[in-house]
């Protein structure tokens, strides 16, 4: 299927439309959406967290590109994404991520990078077609853009790490990234995540606490850098994602690119 440029409708069925956010409406629209999962949801915050508006966002917020999906039957936006090129990321000074991350490896691989971010759905559409939806029409932006290596932190909601000790130790034993690719979490906030040996990891009970948005990204053949981070100020224990559009095999790639006809 031929692709179609990226500020028209990316993907749209009989019930959803996803396309880049066009004006400030659109972002408001993207922001009050997060604001109700992240802020009321899980309980984060941050310096720019509009509480009378209701409206979660930060400096990045400008930079970004805003995929939105929208209920076509009610106008409501369901669920958001936001995507930031390399080209964004030199006129924001930075990526959002290398706050917490040291994205050198990434960076000296001279290939074309873009982060992932704010993922979130409407809890009433959770478990449905709509992140369906934001996948297909990622990789219309991706194929745009050629896109080489995709990144982003992921979250766990809550700071305890002890209480997370399967799924992150799965994560570091079983889907760590290749040298290549493995970012490392900030030395000064550097948390280990191979908290437990292979011996004592429960499968079962890892992927049970493992978030659908992670469980995602593993099944394109994704894979994490070493060391996690905790923010306080999400309430959240974050890893970071790596996914080379080049590794992945002819199964994932379809999964990845599943059209807007599926």
């Amino acid at each position: 299927m031929p692709r179609h440029p990226v500020h028209d409708m990316l993907t749209q069925s009989t019930d959803f439309s996803v396309r880049l956010a066009r004006s400030e409406d659109d972002l408001r629209a993207a922001q009050a959406l997060r604001y109700d999962v992240f802020v009321r949801e899980l309980g984060g915050g941050g310096d720019m967290v509009d509480h009378a508006a209701g409206l979660e966002r930060d400096r990045f917020d400008p930079f970004f590109d805003h995929l939105i999906a929208r209920d076509d039957s009610t106008g409501q936006v369901v669920g958001a994404y936001r995507l930031l090129r390399e080209d964004q990321a030199a006129r924001a000074g930075q990526f959002y991520s290398e706050d917490e991350y040291d994205l050198s490896v990434l960076r000296a691989s001279g290939r074309r990078l873009l982060e992932l971010g704010r993922s979130c759905l409407h809890p009433d559409y959770r478990g449905g077609t709509v992140m369906v939806h934001l996948w297909s029409a990622l990789a219309d932006y991706v194929a745009e853009h050629g896109i080489e290596i995709l990144f982003g932190v992921a979250s766990f909601h809550g700071t305890d790490t002890e209480a997370l000790a399967q799924p992150l130790s799965m994560l570091h034993h079983n889907h760590l990234a290749p040298p290549d690719l493995r970012v490392r979490a900030q030395p000064a906030q550097f948390q280990r995540m191979d908290l437990l040996p292979p011996e004592a990891l429960d499968r079962r009970r890892a992927m049970l606490q493992i978030p659908s948005l992670i469980k995602g990204y593993l099944k394109l053949g994704g894979a994490v850098g070493e060391g996690a981070f905790i923010d306080h100020a999400f309430n959240t224990v974050d890893v970071c994602l790596v996914m080379d559009t080049r590794r992945m095999n002819e199964r994932q790639k379809r999964l990845y690119t599943r059209s807007r006809d599926a």
